[in-house]
């Protein structure tokens, strides 16, 4: 080469030339200017930093639904076991002044047979109330009546003048609460 050729500075030396240490290095291909380097290092930087916080709160949302979640869990298990234990608490309430009064009952002397009859229906009367406040219900089938399996108990069954399968007599009332039944009847059954 002649020293009149220009040197592209963007072009390797060739082989075997020397390259001059005092020239300026090449600026890399693709390589953004120095202020505009500076500038796209700092929004970048800035973009990590909005996102490291958007992380850190998405994070702390998370943790605090988790809490919360949990928390209701613990709020529904205490009220499960508050209904279990205090479930029959209105029952209970309406019992109460039928013990009373069977105590009352107990505590007179030397009552008439009449006056203890009027005693016991009124106690009487009483359950019969607690048991209607608390949707406890008597099953009380009629004879004739159809045999229902879900809520009558067959005892036995005897030849009768009425149609099979139906309830020729009662031998103890069964009892629902609301619609499920607590005990069935014990009835005899038309063969």
């Amino acid at each position: 080469m002649s020293a009149h050729q220009d040197i592209d500075p963007n072009q390797p030396p060739p082989t075997g030339e020397a390259v001059d240490p005092q020239a300026p290095a090449a600026p890399e291909a693709g390589a953004a200017p120095e202020a505009g380097g500076v500038d796209a290092v700092d929004a970048l930087q800035a973009r990590v930093t909005e996102l490291e916080a958007q992380l850190a709160e998405a994070r702390d949302q998370v943790l605090r639904a988790h809490a919360d979640a949990e928390n209701a869990r613990r709020r529904a298990q205490d009220e499960v076991v508050k209904a279990r234990k205090f479930g029959i608490e209105s029952f209970a309430e309406s019992l109460v002044p039928v013990k009373d009064s069977l105590e009352a009952a107990l505590a007179q002397p030397n009552q008439e047979a009449a006056a203890w009859q009027s005693g016991v229906e009124s106690t009487l009367r009483q359950l019969v109330n607690a048991f209607e406040r608390n949707q406890l219900a008597e099953i009380a089938p009629a004879a004739g009546e159809k045999f229902d399996p879900h809520r009558h108990q067959a005892i036995s069954s005897v030849p009768a003048e009425q149609a099979s399968n139906t309830v020729v007599q009662v031998l103890q009332k069964g009892y629902l609460i609301a619609d499920r039944v607590l005990r069935p009847a014990l009835v005899v059954v038309a063969a």
